[in-house]
């Protein structure tokens, strides 16, 4: 997918000229502070709507219409941010680093969102209301993030998680100590990427 192409496809999705507009000042203020700290690869700056911004949307035609929607080590916003933008439904984006925390703000401000921000580790995330969905980029190994996070998630939580082409591989490492509905979906912005879809995660041998 080209960048034409992301657009093309954000825009199919019935999203407002103003959103669109937000979206060009977010990723204006994403390439500024870039340059003082690494919020993204650099060498993903020119493909920043296929990488980075489609890549995230399209996860939101994967998890359920309602609810709360948890993300994960926000980090630049992806997909926190986009899933606000798009959907405007109760978005929470936990982030412990400091500098990462303050432009989040400053994206929210910019694409004119109310989110729910956090800085703390997740597995001290608390005071949550019924979690829908959760998403993590780039945030841990699969094994790893359901031993950190499944204590936030209820049995109908879905977890949409983008893993690129390492997604097979995770999932049959966590298959070894986690159970549950899982599914792999391919990603549109490449073909050798692939999304993992999970619900009723559980630690093998709890009910």
């Amino acid at each position: 997918m080209n960048e034409e192409e992301a657009r093309a496809y954000i825009a199919a999705g019935d999203v407002p000229r103003e959103t669109l507009d937000r979206l060009d000042a977010f990723v204006a203020l994403l390439a500024d502070e870039n340059e003082r700290q690494n919020l993204i690869a650099a060498s993903t700056l020119p493909l920043i709507w296929s990488r980075h911004i489609v890549d995230s949307a399209q996860l939101i035609q994967l998890a359920p219409s309602e609810g709360a929607w948890l993300d994960l080590g926000s980090g630049p916003g992806f997909p926190g941010l986009i899933v606000a933008a798009l959907t405007n439904r109760p978005t929470i984006l936990v982030e412990e680093r400091a500098r990462r925390v303050a432009f989040l703000h400053a994206a929210a401000a910019v694409l004119d969102v109310k989110v729910d921000i956090r800085q703390q580790r997740v597995e001290r995330a608390s005071d949550l209301p019924p979690i829908a969905v959760i998403s993590a980029r780039a945030f841990a190994p699969l094994p790893r993030l359901f031993a950190v996070a499944a204590p936030l998630a209820n049995k109908d939580t879905v977890w949409v998680l983008p893993k690129g082409r390492s997604a097979a591989a995770e999932l049959e490492e966590a298959a070894a100590t986690w159970q549950g509905d899982f599914r792999i979906e391919p990603s549109v912005t490449d073909p050798e990427a692939a999304i993992i879809v999970a619900r009723a995660v559980r630690a093998k041998g709890d009910r």
